[in-house]
C-alpha cells in the first residue's frame, strides 16, 4: 500500500484527499474510482484509487473512524468550497 505512514485520521484530511484526487492532483492519470477496504493480512482499513481497469494507483491507510463515518463522502463524492 503507498504512503503507509501517512494515514488519515479525520474527515476534514478524507475530504481534503477526495478533492485532490478529483482534480488531478497526485499524477494520476485514468482514474475510474475511489473505494475503501480492508486489508486481508492484518485488517487495517484503506482507501484506493483505481483506474478504468481496476488497477490499484494510489492508496492510504485511514482510521477506523474515517472507515465508519466517512463512507458517504466516498461513496457520494464531496463538492469543493467556494
Amino acid at each position: 500500500m503507498n504512503n503507509e505512514s501517512d494515514v488519515i485520521d479525520n474527515l476534514a484530511d478524507l475530504e481534503a484527499f477526495l478533492l485532490e484526487v478529483e482534480s488531478g492532483g497526485y499524477g494520476l492519470k485514468g482514474v475510474s474510482g475511489v473505494g475503501m477496504a480492508t486489508k486481508n493480512s492484518d485488517g487495517t482499513r484503506f482507501i484506493a484509487v483505481f483506474d478504468d481497469k481496476q488497477q490499484l494507483l494510489l492508496a492510504r491507510g485511514i482510521t477506523e473512524d474515517v472507515f465508519t463515518n466517512g463512507q458517504d463522502m466516498v461513496r457520494n463524492g464531496v463538492k469543493p468550497k467556494h
